[in-house]
Formats: C-alpha cells, structure tokens, sequence
C-alpha cells in the first residue's frame, strides 16, 4: 500500500465501474474500498463480518430484511452505517453515489449467499465484467 496519502476524488476519477469496489487502502487485515454506484445492487448476507458504510458522494438507501420486517434505511452525503453480519441487504443508489467501505480483506462485494447474479456481474468478485 502506498505510504503517501491517497486523494479519494483522485481514486474515484480512476475508473468508471458501477458497483465494482476498488481497494485503496488495507488496515491490518480489512480493506478499505471505494465504489461508484447507481441504482440496484442485489440482496445477499455476509455471514461472519458486518458490512460497514460512507457515503462521501450522494445518497444511499440499503434495505435491510430483519426478524422484525424489512426497512430501508436513508443514508445522505457524509452518514456511516453498519450492517449486522448475517443481515440480509440490498444497497440502492437513486442516482450517482460514491461509497466508502470497510470490511475484511477478500470478503466477496455479493456477500457468502445472494440472489441471482446478473450477466454482467462476475459471481467471484462482484465486479462488473469488462472492467
């Protein structure tokens, strides 16, 4: 990892993926990884780390299925938010968001079980293919 500090805005400007997490740090043994995202991710779980998130850009909802119902919660430029390990959720972005996350290193973007991958999603990585 790099020992000089890294410009966010400077990473984001590096590629143009959607919902493909780029690693631009590590701390111990997490990652800490940006992504630029716009509408719909898919539902899954992590089931042995929760899933943190900063929204530095935009807006985030992540809808959330828990033993008492299911809520979206309202994420706004600048909120952090932590998923439970083992709680179901799908992020969503209405339009063009920058997100931040923090999570330990290789924990897969489409969680350890998740609906359908679509086509242009690798189902290793949770990358958009092609990019």
């Amino acid at each position: 990892m790099s020992s000089e500090p890294i410009l966010l805005r400077k990473a984001l400007a590096s590629f143009e993926a959607l919902w493909s997490p780029r690693i631009v740090t590590r701390v111990n043994d997490y990652d800490i990884r940006i992504a630029k995202v716009e509408g719909e991710h898919i539902w899954h779980v992590h089931d042995d780390t929760d899933e943190f998130f900063l929204v530095l850009d935009g807006e985030l909802h992540i809808s959330l299925r828990e033993p008492d119902g299911e809520r979206t919660v309202l994420l706004p430029r600048g909120a952090v938010f932590t998923v439970p390990r083992g709680t179901e959720h799908k992020p969503y972005a209405p339009s063009d968001a920058a997100i931040l996350m923090f999570e330990p290193t290789g924990t897969p973007t489409v969680g350890d079980r998740h609906d359908e991958i679509p086509d242009h999603v690798d189902s290793t990585t949770g990358h958009a293919l092609g990019t």
